[in-house]
């Protein structure tokens, strides 16, 4: 045997999906806002400038590893196809496109979100950047519905059914708070008051209402759900597919009671 056999050969070594690329890249531009923050200590509303690039890539790279985790279950004719392949690059397009506008702002230290003070930060931010937020999230159900629909995954049906109606709902209520979020122009229903106590690490406000909680928990129902049929799927136990649509009615539940708290001006953990 020669030292070349001990090589594959390059067809069998696999190639990586677009969605495994692209939690790499995400992972990447995580540790360079980490890194440079240490470097660049200027503040935006007493918030470090690169906070948000940084928050945002951490968050990307969970949406796309969970991608990429279902995407290695699914039948090989699913992976091959084109609908995932063309979900896969309009997801990169406004990946890149976000985390581009955010470094930019950043380095320059002024905010990306709510943004509006010139023409080209508003065609950022109202058409780039909210073109770019919906087509993640669409992208995202239809990955739930090809999910579904691929019979020959290695996916039990309480797991099958999680991730539908995890990915669903994340389309729908992001939609809704995201939404919402846009129309009133900022986090906040009421006033937080410079210096006011915020939650440590997510800088929730302490005093009134915020509501980027509801935001929060509707980005995160596509791993909540899967995650609940996993538990119910350990050992020999088969999960209950009606088990995880009561979890995911109980999910609905839980956003919408925060989404209103937010709205009556009360803060998620009271601070002040």
């Amino acid at each position: 045997m020669s030292l070349l056999d001990l090589n594959p050969p390059a067809a069998s070594i696999a190639k990586p999906s677009q969605f495994q690329t692209l939690t790499v890249v995400s992972l990447v531009l995580f540790a360079l806002t980490v890194l440079w923050s240490f470097v660049d200590a200027r503040t935006i509303d007493a918030v470090p400038v690169w906070m948000k690039p940084l928050k945002f890539a951490l968050s990307f790279a969970v949406l796309f590893g969970t991608i990429a985790l279902i995407e290695s279950r699914l039948s090989e004719r699913v992976r091959a196809g084109w609908p995932l392949r063309v979900l896969g690059w309009v997801m990169a397009a406004a990946f890149l496109s976000e985390m581009a506008y955010m470094m930019y702002q950043a380095g320059r230290a002024e905010p990306s979100h709510f943004n509006v003070s010139t023409p080209f930060h508003r065609m950022m931010y109202e058409v780039v950047m909210a073109a770019g937020a919906v087509s993640l999230v669409a992208a995202t159900a239809v990955i739930g519905w090809v999910v579904k629909r691929d019979e020959a995954a290695d996916l039990s049906p309480a797991l099958r059914e999680a991730i539908w109606l995890g990915f669903l709902l994340t389309f729908v209520l992001t939609m809704i708070a995201a939404g919402y979020l846009s129309f009133i122009g900022g986090h906040h229903v009421g006033v937080h008051p410079d210096g006011a106590p915020t939650l440590p690490l997510f800088g929730w406000s302490g005093v009134t209402g915020d509501l980027r909680p509801a935001h929060f928990a509707s980005l995160h129902a596509m791993q909540v759900l899967p995650m609940v049929a996993l538990w119910l799927d350990r050992g020999d136990r088969v999960g209950s597919v009606r088990t995880v649509r009561h979890a995911a009615l109980g999910y609905v539940a839980l956003t919408v009671a925060v989404f209103v708290q937010a709205l009556l001006g009360m803060p998620l953990i009271p601070l002040g």
